[in-house]
This record gives C-alpha cells, sequence and structure tokens, in this order.
C-alpha cells in the first residue's frame, strides 16, 4: 500500500472540519508514523498493554516490561513465553493479559498468525486475523491497522479517548455513541486514523506512543 502522507491529510483535515481543523494547528504536525515498528509482535503486545489504561499507567507498564530483558529491548515471542507468571504480574499484568500474551506466543509458534501477510491484506482481513488471538479484540487490532501498518482510514468508535475528546471538542452534552462518532467522523475520510490521532493528543493519552 501506498506510504501515508500526513501533510497532506493534514492539509485536508483542516479544511473540511474547523473543529478539527484548530485542534490540528495546536499540536502541530501528526507523528503517527513515529509511532511504526517494523514488528507486528511488538504492536500486538503494546495494544495489549494499553487495553482498558490511561496512557500514562499503561506506558509504565509497558516500561518496566521492557525492564524485563536484556538491554531493554523488545523481546522475541520466545523470551515473552519462557517469562514467568510471576514476573508479569509484578510490573502490573493482569492474569487476563497474561493469558493474551501466552495465547499470542503460541500461535506464533505454531504458525497459526501470518504476519508476513498483514501488509498485503485490507484492513477487515486484518480484523478477522487478529481477533481470532484470545483478548484481541477489534480495537485492539484497530490499533495494530493504525500504529503498526499505517492505514491512513480506521476510525477506533470504541475508544474512551476518542469518545471523550470528541464529546469536549464538538460541544456534545453526552459521551456519543458509535453511530454518532462515525456520523461526526464521515466529513473525516479518508483520514479517519490521523484524526483520531489529533483527538488523542487532545487529551493527551494516545495508546503506542512513540
Amino acid at each position: 500500500m501506498e506510504p501515508v502522507d500526513y501533510r497532506r491529510a493534514e492539509r485536508f483535515l483542516i479544511r473540511r472540519d474547523p473543529v478539527l481543523g484548530a485542534i490540528i494547528r495546536q499540536h502541530g504536525r501528526c507523528r503517527l508514523a513515529d509511532a511504526q515498528h517494523e514488528d507486528p509482535f511488538r504492536a500486538i503486545v503494546e495494544a495489549i498493554v494499553w487495553q482498558q489504561l490511561s496512557g500514562k499507567a499503561a506506558a509504565a507498564i509497558f516500561g518496566r516490561f521492557l525492564g524485563l530483558f536484556p538491554d531493554r529491548r523488545f523481546p522475541a515471542p520466545a523470551q515473552v513465553a519462557a517469562t514467568s507468571d510471576e514476573q508479569l504480574r509484578s510490573i502490573g499484568f493482569s492474569r487476563q493479559k497474561i493469558g493474551y500474551l501466552r495465547d499470542l506466543c503460541a500461535r506464533l509458534e505454531t504458525g497459526a498468525l501470518p504476519f508476513e501477510r498483514l501488509d498485503a491484506m485490507t484492513d477487515d482481513e486484518v480484523i478477522e486475523l487478529l481477533t481470532q488471538v484470545k483478548g484481541i479484540g477489534r480495537w485492539t487490532a484497530e490499533m495494530v491497522l493504525m500504529f503498526k501498518l499505517q492505514r491512513p482510514d480506521v476510525l477506533p468508535v470504541d475508544d474512551l479517548g476518542i469518545v471523550k475528546a470528541i464529546r469536549a471538542a464538538y460541544g456534545l452534552r453526552k459521551d456519543p455513541k458509535p453511530d454518532r462518532i462515525r456520523q461526526i467522523g464521515e466529513k473525516w475520510r479518508p483520514y479517519r486514523s490521523v484524526a483520531s490521532w489529533y483527538l488523542w493528543q487532545r487529551r493527551d493519552n494516545a495508546p503506542l506512543k512513540a
């Protein structure tokens, strides 16, 4: 797929949506590309860490996770698989998330997750594949699409940060439902990932920050 032209996306969004345009001008250039990782395993592990946590809490746990391995380098699946439950719990992983990591590593070992094919898949195909892993729902798959695969038009309507940012930015009386978020986001196509990134910056809780 063609690389995303983020400067073009910014100009497009500023023209299409004055509210979002003000946020873009406040926060400067989009840095979604800075968060791209060559390793999809890392992207999925980070997405699991960020599930149901604030950005600061997740970043702290992820930092302790890296501290379990030599030189704080991101580990290979075999290294994660060899880490004990006790070690993972001690740095803040819940039993549930430990189970997710175990299932992910096992599927990689058996070849059930063909990561080498992700770049050639459509967004829906990637979501279908990744959500077969225990604990990986649509939100986690969307984070991989946005931050690893750099897909430009993903709108995570169930993300609490997006919900709260839209409510505040657009002066809504209550948290918008997914259908309302999709309606608001129609004007952002084909750059809804970029719009989402700016909404996260407004609340300072972007997942998978570089």
